[in-house]
């Protein structure tokens, strides 16, 4: 039985890039065409689902990590954009603003 791949030929075997739907992206086993495809995130395909709860799993270990990261790195900065808030707020004391609408003819 043909793969996916070869209702997408070209007829140009240099150019050939293989479908997103050949191969499970997390085993990298073939797909084959009356096998169920376990997809995620929109167009990843799987071939079961423990494959595809694998790489779920992966996922929010990376999502998690990131936070805490950025998080750590964010209250470092948000401590600095403090102390420029408070001088700005002593500096401006003086300043004048105006608020309104403004029409350009």
């Amino acid at each position: 039985m043909a793969s996916a791949a070869a209702y997408y030929y070209t007829g140009c075997e240099d150019d050939y890039q293989p479908h997103f739907l050949d191969s499970c992206s997390l085993c990298r086993r073939s797909l084959n065409q009356n096998s169920d495809i376990f997809m995620y995130r929109g167009n990843t395909p799987f071939c079961s689902q423990e494959c595809r709860q694998e790489q779920i799993e992966i996922d929010e270990a990376m999502e998690k990590k990131w936070k805490m990261s950025s998080s750590s790195s964010s209250s470092k900065r948000s401590s600095g954009v403090r102390q420029s808030s408070d001088s700005a707020k002593e500096s401006g004391m003086n300043k004048a603003v105006r608020t309104g609408t403004v029409a350009v003819v």
